[in-house]
């Protein structure tokens, strides 16, 4: 090869290089752009639980609202657990469009996720529940849920030495450990732990530029332009605020129910008809069916829902795939729960009670 050839290959090659770095600077330049807006927007699931207010978390508490979460004696016909309707197994959440409770009566909204649920503003779809105790308190006592009472709460758990001595390790400043109160906060504090640190979009948020593939950035990038963040934000891309499901677009009304108003049965406000809390999307990928109706079983088919009724936007098929790309990067590692052993029953123990 002459000197000349050998002088313009090493020009081409410089040349093709010195391309290549350009647009490999364009894109990391772009892609730090996109971080940069998702920080501002969104924030890391932490790997340690949060403290929760009133309610100092200790290891004795938890393996007791760990157990209490799991036992279905608690509820009237003794077949029911909180992990009943927040199965742990699957999302923090059952299988159907809505849970199924008391003598197979049929609740009127999908259970909300139990996983991350800590970082939520309030509780449940309406915001009744200002925190996880209170939240702990209700189903337990609904008719149409546990259809227990405090009362019976207490009696069956006064009856079984093991939850005795759980509850006075528990709670060991208490002159009388087992309490309705105690029992919320033990599960509150369980509920607390149930975080799920480490998905691929919190790598991301912390600077790992590789975390989300191409695809699921466009998704990102998609997810905040179309205005879907404006909604979905903060720590659980969601679960922040309230807001009407139909803001463009009245939603079919297999998906919103004209009997179910949401906030207002709550606040009474007029401006509550048809109002929720916006849901937590860590995980969604994890739990269909979707919305406060569960008549959603496919995440792309919510994502165009959403645009559509929410934002006043029809997203073509790449726009929605992308998104649930991004969507699918939100699943977390889910906390490995170990099967309690529960405490057993004594001739004082409370049978179980289906009559009414």
């Amino acid at each position: 090869m002459s000197e000349s050839a050998v002088r313009g290959l090493n020009r081409t090659g410089k040349s093709s290089l010195l391309a290549a770095g350009i647009l490999a600077s364009s894109a990391a330049s772009a892609n730090d752009d996109l971080l940069i807006t998702a920080r501002q927007i969104f924030n890391p699931i932490p790997s340690m639980a949060p403290a929760v207010k009133d309610n100092p978390i200790t290891e004795e508490k938890v393996i007791l609202g760990k157990t209490l979460f799991f036992d279905p004696r608690l509820s009237a016909s003794q077949v029911i657990s909180c992990n009943t309707c927040h199965n742990l197994g699957t999302g923090g959440v059952d299988a159907g469009p809505t849970s199924v409770g008391h003598r197979w009566q049929l609740g009127s909204r999908r259970a909300p996720t139990v996983y991350n649920a800590v970082f939520n503003v309030a509780q449940f779809w309406d915001g009744r529940a200002a925190d996880l105790k209170a939240q702990a308190s209700g189903p337990v006592q609904a008719s149409i849920e546990m259809n227990a009472t405090p009362a019976r709460v207490l009696d069956t758990l006064n009856s079984m030495t093991g939850y005795v001595v759980m509850f006075g390790k528990a709670f060991p400043k208490d002159a009388r450990p087992i309490t309705f109160d105690n029992f919320a906060k033990a599960i509150e504090a369980f509920e607390a732990t149930l975080i799920t640190p480490g998905a691929p979009f919190d790598r991301y948020l912390k600077g790992d530029a590789y975390a989300l593939s191409d695809q699921q950035k466009s998704g990102l990038k998609l997810f905040i332009d179309k205005g879907c963040a404006s909604c979905h934000s903060g720590m659980n891309v969601g679960g922040q605020d309230y807001f009407p499901f139909g803001v463009v677009e009245r939603p079919a009304a297999s998906l919103l129910p004209s009997d179910d108003k949401g906030r207002f049965a709550v606040t009474k406000a007029p401006g509550d008809e048809y109002v929720f809390r916006s849901a937590p999307l860590r995980n969604v990928a994890l739990r269909p069916p979707y919305f406060h109706s569960g008549q959603v079983w496919d995440l792309k088919q919510a994502v165009g829902v959403m645009s559509e009724v929410q934002l006043g936007v029809k997203l073509d098929d790449r726009e929605k795939d992308d998104i649930v790309a991004f969507l699918n990067s939100l699943t977390g590692q889910l906390p490995k729960i170990d099967y309690p052993i529960l405490p057993t029953r004594t001739d004082k123990t409370p049978k179980p009670s289906v009559d009414k």
